[in-house]
């Protein structure tokens, strides 16, 4: 018999210790080499842990327990051999769903969720989650069919289309029960950092009002075109950040850090994008973002956020990052003040867009308006400054072409202003 140690690899530097989150197969199955056994918590992100060897593993590390960086999780036999006629799975072992006949006369149930240990499955989206509040319908009454089973708007609405009994559905009140849950590594220190900005920073919010329709009608007039030559869709997401990189160039404090009593100032931009994810909130990364085109920066978002919400971010992907852009309007937020995700020294919120009246040129018209809010410190960025940096912000996206030439109309670079 030989019996290789699978010791927890380091995440990262200064972290020490991880918890096994979950364990993607049980003691004594066969696993293959890379194939993925289970997943770990620390401090900055989930990540998976993969089999170095094949053979039959046996646990050694709980779910929930606390493991040092080098310590052993589990064992693996590399003598055992795959079980005679056993299907040898790269993946987490799922019981086969059963397919039974309905009654002809009784109307077909809504199905039940596939059980999936994917991180991501029976999570909504963000809108698909304010759908189900709305119709107070429970995760557990909807199939996810988005990536590892997570739950998309056209799932609950199909849900819904299909019927939910009344009687299905869990009625509140009535009972005094309560539930205690471990807090995770990384919800613990998402929790130190967000207490440690309010009480180490000079935070002040300042905000501003976007006319959303020069974007929206640039969107819609070439949305299609772009998806077709790019292979990804044109968001709102990529206006906002090469906005905030021009701004940036205009405003170099807003993307600067404070560093042993010095102003730490860069040349460059990057973007961290905030992510809601099973595990928490995460802010990966968009590497030099000032250099980079629309569909560029779609891409990088696109993938990352997919990485962030399928638990395979590293920390490499969240190390870093000059500035930051959270949407909370994609869960209906109108107005926020979000806090600095340190060392960074400002943060922009975007929100939800709302018909608005407002005037132009004497007349009062309706227009899609998006309320705009930076949070900053200000020991290093003061209010002229972070005023200018958010009122640039809002030129460029109601005059798009401001991008292409650095934050400038075309007649202001045509007449040298």
């Amino acid at each position: 018999m030989s019996k290789i140690e699978m010791k927890v690899p380091s995440p990262g530097e200064s972290i020490s210790e991880v918890i096994i989150a979950n364990w993607l197969v049980k003691d004594g199955d066969y696993v293959t080499k890379d194939q993925v056994i289970a997943e770990v918590d620390s401090d900055k992100a989930t990540l998976e842990l993969a089999a170095e060897m094949s053979g039959t593993i046996t646990i050694v590390a709980q779910a929930g327990d606390t493991v040092a960086v080098g310590g052993v999780a589990c064992l693996i036999d590399t003598s055992a051999s795959a079980p005679a006629g056993a299907p040898v799975s790269a993946s987490p072992v799922q019981a086969p769903e059963k397919v039974e006949a309905a009654p002809i006369a009784a109307p077909a149930p809504n199905p039940m969720p596939v059980a999936s240990n994917h991180p991501a499955a029976g999570h909504p989206s963000p809108v698909a989650a304010k759908i189900m509040a709305e119709n107070n319908v429970q995760a557990s009454q909807v199939v996810g069919s988005g990536p590892g089973g997570r739950i998309t708007k056209n799932d609950v609405l199909a849900a819904l289309s299909g019927g939910i009994s009344h009687d299905s559905i869990p009625q509140r009140g009535g009972t005094r029960n309560e539930r205690r849950e471990k807090m995770t590594n990384l919800r613990k220190k998402i929790s130190e950092r967000l207490v440690s900005v309010k009480n180490t920073t000079a935070m002040l919010t300042t905000f501003n009002e976007v006319n959303m329709q020069p974007v929206m009608d640039l969107r819609a007039k070439y949305k299609d075109v772009f998806k077709e030559k790019h292979g990804v869709g044109l968001g709102f997401m990529s206006f906002f950040t090469k906005a905030v990189c021009e701004a940036a160039y205009h405003f170099p404090a807003v993307n600067a850090r404070i560093e042993n009593g010095e102003i730490v100032f860069h040349d460059f931009c990057d973007v961290g994008i905030a992510v809601s994810t099973p595990k928490g909130l995460m802010v990966p990364i968009v590497r030099n973002a000032e250099s980079l085109s629309l569909a560029e920066i779609e891409k990088a978002i696109g993938g990352l956020a997919k990485k962030a919400r399928d638990g395979k971010i590293t920390v490499d992907d969240m190390a870093g990052g000059t500035f930051t852009i959270t949407n909370g309007g994609v869960f209906g937020s109108m107005l926020s003040t979000p806090i600095i995700n340190p060392p960074q020294s400002a943060i922009l919120g975007m929100h939800n867009i709302v018909e608005r009246p407002i005037a132009e040129k004497g007349q009062v018209v309706i227009r899609p308006v998006m309320y705009l809010a930076l949070s900053y410190d200000h020991r290093i960025i003061d209010g002229r400054e972070s005023v200018g940096f958010l009122v640039k912000i809002k030129e460029m996206l109601e005059n798009p072409e401001r991008m292409i030439f650095g934050g400038k109309t075309a007649e202001e670079v045509l007449l040298g202003l």
